[in-house]
């Protein structure tokens, strides 16, 4: 029963963030919002957590962002708080 309605909480609230892709908001936070929530009961869903981390932390790496940020903050004269 509890894993029935965490497939339905978590697939609601997939749907609305697929559907925010196109639409204007917020999707991509609300996608992995529901992820999360699908990955306490379904293996499949944190997998897809995983993978989507990687992905993250790969672009986040290949942009540079966190360079940037630390710059940024160095401009402003304020230490920088990113590990």
């Amino acid at each position: 029963m509890k894993k029935f309605f965490i497939a339905l909480i978590g697939g609601t609230v997939l749907l609305v963030g697929l559907a925010l892709l196109v639409l204007p908001g917020p999707g991509l936070p609300i996608i992995a919002a529901a992820l999360a929530i699908l990955a306490t009961e379904f293996l499949w869903a944190r997998r897809a957590m995983r993978r989507a981390r990687g992905a993250f932390a790969r672009m986040r790496r290949k942009t540079g962002l966190k360079d940037w940020l630390r710059r940024r903050a160095l401009q402003f004269k304020a230490k920088p708080q990113i590990r």
